[in-house]
């Protein structure tokens, strides 16, 4: 008499045959967890964006409404027939290709300046040793805690002084460098790694030769960061071109709007069309340079 032997207990992941006979194993615990925190990533990924897209895509949906539409009080999430109407309202009434053209001929000016400087003085505070670079660097951010309203009446008064009121230089100059930027530079230019500048400066290369053969090539993602970051800020400033500029046709967009709000009233549709003008280059200019932007941030340090 024979006795069938009885199968092991196996204590490892259960398995499962398909059709082929291939046993294959069921997944883990782990990777359903795994699992279930992507969802949940992906979710909150896709409401924050959502919040932060709607208020874009209301303003593209009120400058492209009827008035009819803006008037009737139902709340309507596409317009029920698009038109330019705001556009061509507020073009004809304010000279917004000249604003348009002020606020790009400065914020331009202004980030090569800008990039200019700071790649500048973060490679002196960064390669440079010199007696006191430290404490000139901690002086240089010490200046983020000074808010920008304490500054604008001795501003105020130096471009005064120097002949410079109400001309693109007085708007010019005094954002022509950041303290953020020059950190930012500093610490991009720190992670470059030490043995290429050691060796270009053994070879006799000066480190102007140094910054433009090696430094500025490997620092694109930097470049593009200050660029934006620079062209952003000058782009939106509001308060100081109001101060330092004093005729109509120097205005920028920001102050520009401003006039369209007091001279419409209650126009939300011609308003949200000015500030569709006024937001949507800077829009695309982020979409285009995402890449480098994130690449800046991630390389030097700023999580």
């Amino acid at each position: 008499m024979s006795s069938t032997p009885l199968a092991p207990v196996s204590s490892g992941p259960a398995v499962a045959a398909d059709g082929a006979g291939v046993r294959t194993a069921r997944p883990s615990g782990r990777r359903r967890r795994d699992r279930r925190l992507l969802v949940v990533r992906v979710v909150v990924a896709v409401v924050v964006a959502l919040v932060v897209l709607f208020p874009l895509y209301w303003m593209v949906v009120v400058a492209f409404s009827t008035r009819a539409d803006l008037l009737g009080g139902a709340l309507r999430f596409w317009p029920s027939a698009l038109t330019t109407e705001n556009f061509r309202r507020v073009f004809d009434s304010f000279p917004v290709v000249t604003w348009f053209g002020n606020s790009a001929a400065i914020a331009i000016v202004v980030a090569l300046i800008s990039v200019t400087v700071n790649v500048l003085g973060g490679y002196a505070f960064a390669r440079l040793r010199f007696r006191g670079s430290n404490a000139v660097f901690l002086v240089c951010l010490a200046t983020l805690m000074i808010p920008v309203q304490v500054i604008m009446v001795p501003l105020f008064t130096l471009v005064t002084d120097l002949d410079l009121y109400g001309t693109y230089w007085a708007v010019i100059l005094p954002t022509a460098a950041s303290a953020f930027g020059l950190f930012l530079a500093r610490q991009f230019i720190l992670g470059i790694p030490t043995e290429l500048i050691e060796a270009a400066r053994i070879d006799g290369a000066s480190h102007l030769r140094v910054l433009r053969s090696i430094v500025l090539p490997l620092s694109k993602p930097l470049l593009a960061v200050l660029f934006f970051m620079s062209l952003l800020q000058t782009w939106n400033d509001f308060s100081w071109p109001l101060i330092a500029l004093k005729q109509n046709e120097l205005f920028t967009l920001p102050i520009g709007l401003l006039y369209l709000q007091g001279q419409f009233g209650s126009d939300y549709g011609g308003t949200m069309a000015f500030a569709l003008v006024n937001v949507a280059p800077m829009v695309v200019l982020f979409l285009v340079f995402q890449r480098y932007f994130v690449q800046g941030f991630a390389r030097s340090g700023i999580r």
